[in-house]
């Protein structure tokens, strides 16, 4: 294939499965808030079960559930008949997700979920399948083409059964109030956890805290500061924060060409630090950082210094 053949290929997959997901809209019922209601009141498990690239989608859209507080188990279509079916227990809800609703496994599997009393929610693309017709609520995914040129490759399809799956898991994040807060609960883990909970008192908490008097002398400044390996330090006046001495400070009076033996910090000392609560969010300090264009904040926490936050430590940390 020549480059333009690809991307029009490409692009004409792209058109195809967003028609397709846009025409969702206008398939949804009262069928697909009842069963969100449903889940919302079960006291139970969403079981989601399917086979073959459906069974992906399942194991995406459990763990979409799971990360949005409605607790989800996957469990696969072909290992149900062969011993998983004691996954299920009273109270949870079954979502079983087929484009054709007509597979031999589905078939074998939906009457044995119904012996167990549990309601069953369909995600399929044919709500007159066997599927369709036995399912509690009927979720409908159809769509017109597979993305395939051959109509066969499940493509348009399962994205069509992963969008079907979003909206259930952010009607249900809505119903139940669900909150950043509550996001970083199940999200310790990596930068994105860290956005929700890591707090400046974490990164001051594990930092020197460098700090000199007004009326400190520079060469102990300097001494402060590189002891420190913070490229700042705070200037403390009676528990006091009065002002702030970067390492770019150091260096322009060092410029100057001036005899700075009788300095002390007053001298060149900036006057009006920029601070930060010592109890916000680590990610509040890089607006900022930015906003103010520098590289550190002394935190405070009512009035008294609690420590130095540097850009590297948020680096570090992988907020940024």
């Amino acid at each position: 294939m020549l480059q333009n053949n690809i991307l029009s290929v490409a692009k004409e997959t792209i058109s195809n499965e967003a028609k397709a997901v846009e025409n969702l809209k206008n398939l949804l019922d009262q069928e697909f808030s009842d069963a969100v209601e449903y889940i919302y009141n079960s006291k139970g498990r969403v079981i989601i079960t399917g086979i073959g690239k459906s069974a992906i989608i399942a194991t995406k859209i459990v763990a979409t559930l799971n990360s949005t507080g409605t607790p989800a188990i996957f469990m696969h279509a072909a290992d149900a008949i062969h011993g998983d079916l004691g996954t299920i227990q009273e109270e949870d809800v079954v979502i079983c997700i087929s484009k054709s609703g007509n597979t031999p496994e589905i078939k074998v599997l939906v009457p044995l979920i119904k012996n167990f009393k549990n309601k069953l929610i369909a995600i399929t693309g044919n709500k007159e399948s066997f599927l369709g017709t036995q399912a509690d609520f009927v979720l409908n995914a159809y769509i017109e083409e597979e993305a395939c040129p051959n109509n066969l490759a499940p493509t348009t399809s399962t994205t069509a059964q992963l969008v079907i799956g979003d909206a259930l898991a952010v009607c249900l994040l809505h119903l139940k109030g669900f909150t950043s807060k509550d996001f970083a609960k199940y999200h310790p883990g990596g930068a994105l956890g860290k956005k929700l909970y890591l707090r400046i008192s974490d990164i001051t908490s594990e930092n020197k805290k460098p700090k000199v008097t007004p009326n400190t002398k520079i060469n102990q400044v300097i001494v402060e500061i590189s002891e420190k390996m913070l490229g700042v330090t705070a200037v403390i006046d009676n528990d006091k924060i009065v002002g702030i001495i970067t390492d770019g400070d150091l260096r322009r009076m060092l410029s100057k060409n001036i005899d700075f033996s009788e300095l002390t910090a007053k001298d060149i000392m900036g006057k009006n630090p920029k601070l930060i609560s010592n109890n916000a969010m680590a990610v509040d300090a890089i607006d900022l950082l930015e906003k103010n264009e520098i590289s550190q904040l002394i935190a405070e926490e009512n009035g008294k210094y609690k420590g130095i936050v540097h850009l590297h430590n948020l680096i570090k940390e992988g907020i940024i």
